[in-house]
């Protein structure tokens, strides 16, 4: 036993830091599923914008449907207008479009009381293992899923501008986790990206062992993680520059782990803003009642920066 013990210890994931908030053992995962629309469309009908709308694609690498939310803005069904889009990457483990999708009424609002020029939000699935690419889990790579077959599929059915310049990415939480890998590891496709409320300590546990967040969860390859990718990033001899806001709240058990890795930016060379919102626990939607202007406001300064007349 004591053998066994000695053993155990010298496994990478011994060292893993406990965690804040630990599941019961009756807790189970829900289950996942490509397509996971808000379960009750009367309710959803009521809290969502009338140009909120649920679809599906064809996932050209698994065979199946995938489902996402996407808000058209006002005037769109009218007219031949092409419109930037943001990208907003859910919270949560495992994925689901319906997680995220509220934020389309303050997208909504702030367009009606011109705070923002029209603007399609999308609002994706992030797959079983949300935003990581996970190839040895069947239909496991919401990463790729995202990056090489949504937004091509966007940019084919929607008028958008489908240049980086007008292609925004933003998510909170776990979906704060993806928007900095992916930002960093894929900044040939967006310019305005804003991460919140990022679990910026899990990907340092990532990182400082051997790719395990937990002792049944590793990310592979070596090096998956937000800490390893902006360095990678940062040591790119040509890199397209980012136009990057983090924001947190200064409450969300998360906030410190922000401040540490927006230090770490800028150790790194990489420039960025930081939005501290005050008194806010880790929640999107309290973040953006009080700060969601600035934040959607981060990346229309990016589009009116190359908005044509």
């Amino acid at each position: 036993m004591r053998l066994l013990a000695i053993l155990c210890s010298l496994l990478p994931w011994a060292t893993l830091p406990a965690q804040t908030a630990p599941a019961k053992p009756d807790q189970k995962a829900p289950p996942f599923h490509w397509v996971s629309p808000l379960a009750n469309a009367e309710w959803a009908k009521k809290i969502l914008p009338a140009t909120v709308r649920h679809a599906t694609f064809k996932s050209p690498s698994m065979g199946i449907a995938v489902g996402y939310y996407i808000y058209l803005p006002p005037g769109y069904e009218s007219g031949q207008t092409r419109y930037p889009v943001v990208y907003h990457l859910h919270g949560g483990r495992p994925g689901a479009e319906s997680k995220g999708v509220r934020l389309a009424s303050y997208v909504d609002a702030a367009i009606l009381k011109g705070t923002i020029k029209p603007t399609i939000y999308v609002f994706p699935n992030g797959g079983p293992v949300s935003w990581y690419d996970m190839p040895d889990l069947e239909n496991g790579m919401g990463e790729s899923v995202f990056v090489k077959e949504l937004i091509p599929h966007i940019d084919a059915t929607y008028r958008t501008w489908g240049t980086r310049e007008g292609r925004a990415l933003e998510g909170y939480s776990q979906g704060g986790r993806g928007t900095t890998r992916i930002m960093f590891k894929h900044p040939e496709l967006f310019l305005s990206v804003a991460p919140g409320g990022s679990g910026y300590g899990p990907e340092k546990t990532i990182q400082e062992n051997d790719g395990y967040e937990s002792p049944l969860l590793r990310f592979l390859p070596v090096g998956y993680n937000a800490w390893d990718i902006a360095k990678a990033y940062a040591d790119r001899k040509e890199r397209p520059p980012l136009n990057i806001l983090i924001w947190d709240g200064t409450k969300c058990f998360n906030y410190e782990f922000n401040l540490k890795y927006s230090a770490y930016l800028k150790e790194l060379g990489i420039a960025h803003e930081f939005l501290s919102i005050p008194d806010v626990p880790h929640t999107a939607t309290g973040s953006y009642d009080v700060k969601g202007d600035e934040i959607m406001g981060h990346h229309q300064k990016t589009f009116d920066a190359h908005r044509r007349p």
